[in-house]
């Protein structure tokens, strides 16, 4: 069947939706913003309980962050001159911040003693039970706040959507490059860390959107349930 203007496979489209009032209409809360976002990075036992309060420090100077991709592999198959296309394995990126660095070192000083934890400079012997250094880790996406809103409030900048990453660990420190040509500016580097799997939470009701057992943690550390 030939296709018409203003139809598609899907059904009917009213072509007089087209205008600038109607594309407003779409845009639900004026669109989310990129820099409107918050991380919590949780760190081994071995690290935290040596250094109260860490967790909450990122949540200012992790200044780069992302949403995840979803991916899932494709096995093609040939059949007489033409590939057959079906879904393959689902893989996880590695998820990457970016640290604005202070004078004390404190977060950068936590990812080096993290990645010797699991594996020593000098003798290159570590930890090897994933559960003693693996985290679960978080991003949300916050919204702008309304006009009036009382801003001692969770309601402030309300959370969108956020994203839980299980069975985490660092793999790359970046170097912090130094120069007498550099002024103006304050040091930062990036931390790449491997991800078990993630999930999709809805902040309403702080459950995930993918219908996932969010109890197959790979340790004990919960951030759904609000504790740390």
């Amino acid at each position: 069947m030939a296709l018409t203007q203003g139809t598609t496979t899907g059904g009917p489209i009213n072509p007089s939706l087209r205008t600038l009032n109607d594309f407003k209409s779409r845009l639900t809360g004026g669109g989310a913003r990129p820099n409107l976002f918050e991380c919590t990075i949780n760190f081994p036992e071995v690290i935290s309980n040596t250094d109260k309060g860490l967790g909450e420090y990122t949540r200012f100077l992790v200044k780069a962050a992302n949403l995840p991709a979803s991916t899932l592999s494709v096995i093609d198959i040939p059949f007489r001159g033409r590939n057959l296309k079906i879904a393959g394995d689902r893989t996880f990126d590695p998820w990457t911040i970016t640290v604005i660095n202070d004078t004390d070192f404190r977060i950068r000083n936590a990812f080096e003693k993290w990645m010797n934890y699991i594996n020593k400079h000098e003798d290159n012997s570590g930890q090897t039970d994933p559960v003693t250094y693996q985290t679960t880790m978080r991003v949300d996406q916050l919204g702008r706040a309304k006009v009036g809103s009382d801003m001692s409030s969770s309601e402030a900048m309300p959370i969108l959507k956020s994203y839980e990453f299980y069975g985490t660990f660092p793999t790359s420190v970046s170097a912090i490059d130094l120069s007498y040509d550099s002024s103006d500016t304050i040091e930062e580097f990036t931390v790449d860390l491997q991800v078990q799997w993630w999930d999709a939470i809805d902040p309403k009701s702080n459950k995930s959107i993918l219908g996932s057992n969010t109890t197959e943690q790979f340790n004990s550390t919960s951030i759904s349930t609000g504790t740390f």
